[in-house]
């Protein structure tokens, strides 16, 4: 295969990048205070979310969300902020999770290596925490990859009629019609299988809002699911560079490719 598609001005607006994994029923709430002593140093804020139902990607049966009964009560799931606020770490009894976002204008995607790099350094450190005390093993039993990228007005577009110009597949036909008027609203999905069975990507095409200011922007998320024969904390790697393969591919694919020069600078 050619080398991946690279960008000088790629509109990733967040990566994420997690494992889901049998419950640690040993991971209490003491335990998350050892947690923040060891990630504190760089992630020094800290908040608690409700944990998250994995959804967990089935060849043999539809796709599921997984709903789990116990007697205890759910441990949250809490995150540990980076003082930068671009990285966040997730923790809950079944799921370790890394978050790079773009908090800021100024701020630059660092690039695949560097954010793949910080959920390896963090979950080593996590999994070194559960051997120090005594807590259990992580047993994957999914992988996820997520790019989020944003597209303001302007990025090859200017209203929903116009999505055609940014993602072919999706014309709008605005002659001939009718009846109806120009949408107003757009949520788009599409899924494709991975190779022999590693997974799922799932493609996601969405108008919203942005948070700073209240303008419409149009959301391309790519998310990759799945384990394959990669069942092992020690080969996650391989699987994550599927993963990142079929994402990055996946995204020249859907969108225009004058869109991809001019306005985000494709090198390759």
């Amino acid at each position: 295969m050619p080398q991946l598609p690279d960008y000088e001005r790629p509109p990733v607006k967040e990566v994420i990048c997690g494992v889901t994994f049998k419950t640690l029923k040993g991971l209490l709430a003491p335990h998350l205070g050892i947690l923040w002593d060891r990630f504190k140093p760089d992630y020094a804020q800290c908040d608690q979310k409700p944990p998250l139902a994995p959804v967990m990607e089935r060849f043999d049966g539809p796709q599921r969300v997984e709903v789990k009964l116990s007697d205890l009560p759910p441990l949250p799931r809490v995150w540990f902020i980076h003082q930068n606020e671009n990285g966040i770490i997730q923790i809950q009894q079944d799921r370790f999770i890394h978050n790079w976002r773009k908090v800021r204008e100024a701020d630059e995607y660092p690039r695949y290596e560097t954010v793949f790099a910080m959920f390896q350094a963090y979950l080593a450190e996590f999994i070194s925490v559960l051997d120090e005390e005594a807590i259990g093993e992580v047993e994957p039993l999914q992988y996820e990859m997520t790019y989020v990228n944003e597209m303001s007005v302007g990025e090859g577009w200017t209203t929903l009629a116009d999505v055609g110009r940014l993602f072919p597949d999706l014309s709008w036909r605005s002659e001939g019609r009718a009846f109806l008027p120009q949408p107003e609203g757009l949520n788009c999905q599409l899924v494709f299988a991975l190779p022999e069975r590693n997974g799922r990507l799932h493609a996601t095409v969405r108008k919203a809002k942005r948070r700073e200011g209240g303008t419409d922007v149009l959301l391309l998320e790519l998310t990759a699911r799945g384990i394959g024969e990669y069942g092992s904390v020690e080969n996650l790697d391989s699987w994550f560079g599927i993963a990142h393969e079929w994402i990055v591919r996946g995204f020249a694919d859907l969108c225009s490719e004058a869109v991809q020069q001019t306005i985000w600078g494709r090198k390759r």
